[in-house]
């Protein structure tokens, strides 16, 4: 039997002074190699090349059109990085990475966000907030794709994918989380929740929200007031309405 080998995995591209700062910071390793434009000789560009030779990333001075090309159409500033797609990890992970945690956890489970771009800004939005775990389903959703790394810009938030995410909401019960469900029905207000102690916040997708049975997982659902015409959030700035909610409880 002949096995064929392994398509090789294009890398992801980070685009633009700060986000390719961040990466070299956090993730230095998963950093294949920093291209800048050659004719820009400025001290921001002498800093985050000396940035890159201190990550031990292979840099490259090339014209604009190949940075143009590298970025994918994304607005680049002269400065990609060339990256390893994250990885996620599984179910069995999740609750060992929970466990091992020193404080209270805050974890973002995400239901059937099919969007790139969404989920980009979703694990932006979850690093910045301070989370310390988001959930995907295998099934049903987008994956880490290089167009969702370039909407999260660097992020260095722990991703994992689950085969069963209500199975997965029902283990993070047992060791201890409350599982809160956001959903625009809900009686009860985020601004009234009990949001302070461990915690798993589950958003759903952008078309029908959270599934039936993920939503019969959660302890509670809450609603983002809202004073508008608007019915719904993007979920990515539902999340960040959420998460910092929760970073402001917890001081």
């Amino acid at each position: 039997m002949t096995v064929k080998p392994r398509a090789k995995q294009k890398p992801a591209a980070v685009c633009g002074f700060h986000a390719v700062t961040a990466v070299l910071h956090r993730t230095p390793r998963a950093v294949r190699a920093v291209l800048v434009d050659h004719a820009r000789r400025d001290r921001r560009m002498a800093e985050l090349q000396q940035a890159a030779r201190r990550a031990g990333a292979e840099l490259r001075r090339v014209d604009f059109a190949e940075l143009d090309a590298a970025a994918g159409g994304a607005r680049h500033q002269g400065v990609v990085a060339l990256t390893a797609a994250p990885a996620a990890r599984g179910g069995r992970e999740l609750l060992c990475h929970v466990a091992g945690l020193a404080h209270a956890p805050l974890v973002l489970a995400l239901d059937g966000v099919q969007d790139p771009h969404n989920l980009g800004a979703c694990l932006r939005t979850a690093d910045a907030a301070g989370v310390d775990a988001v959930v995907l389903p295998a099934a049903r959703a987008c994956g880490l794709t290089p167009a969702a790394a370039r909407a999260a810009s660097g992020a260095a938030v722990a991703v994992f994918r689950v085969a069963n995410l209500p199975r997965a909401l029902r283990q993070l019960k047992d060791a201890g989380l409350w599982v809160v469900g956001a959903a625009g029905d809900a009686e009860l207000s985020l601004h009234d929740a009990d949001l302070g102690g461990p915690l798993a916040l589950v958003l759903g997708g952008e078309a029908r929200g959270m599934r039936p049975l993920v939503a019969r997982c959660c302890d509670s659902t809450v609603r983002i007031p809202m004073r508008g015409t608007v019915s719904s959030l993007n979920v990515s700035v539902a999340a960040g309405v959420a998460l910092f909610e929760v970073l402001r409880r917890r001081g």
